[in-house]
């Protein structure tokens, strides 16, 4: 009775495990040990920077749904980096937004396709409502009026610094070149 109980909780166990790993695995929900981050530079047509951005990765679904949804603010400099498996048109919401942002849309070849200055809904409005599209395989997300302090402009260049989350990963610095998992439709 004793060791039928055992192998049971056992198998209870191992299925929960399981079924965490295919969540991890299919980006339904974010490891809990770290944040992928990135370092995005805007340059001018003589390659010049314009702005570096220290900015936090949505590659997955759930990431690129929730977006800045979570946070009180941005300094300047700082940022949400979303990665898409290609370049298609993007639409993006401020859904429960906080805070006004420039939304700047980036093609396959880097290079920027639409800078939006989005605004955060009024307490009684839906951000769902307030849509903004572009160009996109990439699309950076910064305070509100830091694309025009820092000049960036359709056309600029974008060069992506990746650096993984996890020790595991060996490519630490690399330039961003994954093939994260297929998206839906418009998030934030």
């Amino acid at each position: 009775m004793v060791l039928e109980r055992t192998w049971k909780a056992l198998l209870v166990v191992a299925l929960l495990g399981v079924v965490a790993l295919v969540l991890l695995q299919t980006g339904a929900v974010s490891v809990p040990w770290g944040e992928d981050r990135a370092e995005v530079r805007v340059l001018d047509e003589d390659g010049e920077p314009r702005a570096t951005v220290e900015v936090e990765v949505a590659d997955t679904w759930s990431e690129r749904y929730t977006g800045l949804s979570e946070h009180e603010s941005l300094e300047d400099g700082e940022g949400m980096l979303f990665v898409h498996d290609g370049e298609a048109e993007r639409t993006y919401v401020m859904r429960e937004m906080d805070f006004d942002i420039d939304i700047i849309f980036v093609d396959a070849d880097r290079e920027i396709t639409e800078i939006e200055h989005a605004r955060a809904p009024e307490p009684d409005e839906d951000g769902g409502d307030l849509e903004y599209t572009g160009l996109a395989q990439w699309v950076l997300e910064v305070p509100r009026g830091y694309a025009n302090e820092t000049g960036m402009a359709v056309g600029d260049e974008v060069e992506i610094e990746y650096e993984p989350a996890t020790d595991s990963d060996a490519d630490s610095g690399s330039d961003f070149d994954f093939d994260p998992e297929p998206d839906s439709d418009s998030h934030e």
